[in-house]
């Protein structure tokens, strides 16, 4: 993992294989739990497969479901998986193989 602090970004932190880039210098410990999180998926599902994905999500979450922009990106399976785990810094240890689906 590379982490490339970037002040101008809109988020806290971004996972973009294989970098993190971060708005602060220092992130903390579960920031970068969350994105390494997101890497193992980006892994499982190939680089580009996860983006499109992600984006088809979103896409369907925001529209379809007329979710706000918080709301749709709260709900991706992705992030869902993320957050409910980003603060057990053992959790990619254990994690089963394409995790995420369970947050469909």
């Amino acid at each position: 993992m590379i982490i490339l602090v970037v002040p101008r970004l809109n988020a806290n932190g971004m996972a973009l294989w294989p970098f993190v880039l971060v708005r602060l210098p220092n992130p903390g410990p579960f920031l970068l739990n969350h994105e390494r999180i997101h890497h193992r998926q980006q892994v499982e599902l190939g680089v580009i497969p996860f983006y499109v994905f992600y984006l088809l999500e979103y896409a369907y979450r925001r529209w379809i479901e007329k979710r706000s922009h918080y709301e749709a990106y709260m709900a991706l399976s992705f992030e869902r998986e993320a957050y409910a785990h980003d603060r057990d810094l053992t959790y990619l240890k254990r994690r089963k193989l394409w995790a995420f689906w369970g947050y469909l």
